[in-house]
């Protein structure tokens, strides 16, 4: 019978959300749900965004607390005010011109990228 061995870039205890296969249905597919609420713009943008930004949010809060992944501690504040941004701007609240859902897709894709980068790059992958 074959053992498996766990894959050492990932929490010893195997409590890391974003190492298993359940990572796609937690962050890829609401960031594909993004962009295609993002091209449909209105109405869709204004609903899903922020749906989507505070599942993902979320989700990274919990992923903290489970195995100290260090990126998440960033990450899910980030999603979150990304999340109530977008909701405020959709409803006309909060002015960011005619081209805010660009803005927000580059504040998703640029501080995503770094928050998720940066920190475990400087610092280690998990809070000891």
């Amino acid at each position: 019978m074959e053992t498996r061995t766990p894959n050492r870039e990932c929490d010893p205890n195997g409590r890391d959300l974003f190492c298993g296969g359940v990572s796609v249905l937690i962050w890829i597919v609401p960031v594909v749900i993004l962009f295609i609420a993002d091209s449909l713009g209105g109405v869709y943008a204004t609903v899903l965004w922020p749906v989507a930004l505070t599942f993902m949010g979320t989700a990274c809060l919990v992923n903290a607390r489970r195995c100290g992944r260090r990126h998440c501690f960033f990450t899910g504040p980030f999603f979150l005010i990304l999340a109530g941004i977008s909701l405020l701007y959709g409803l006309g609240i909060l002015p960011l011109g005619p081209h805010g859902w660009q803005w927000l897709t580059d504040a998703l894709l640029i501080g995503g990228c770094v928050l998720c980068c940066t920190p475990e790059w400087l610092f280690g992958k998990y809070v000891r």
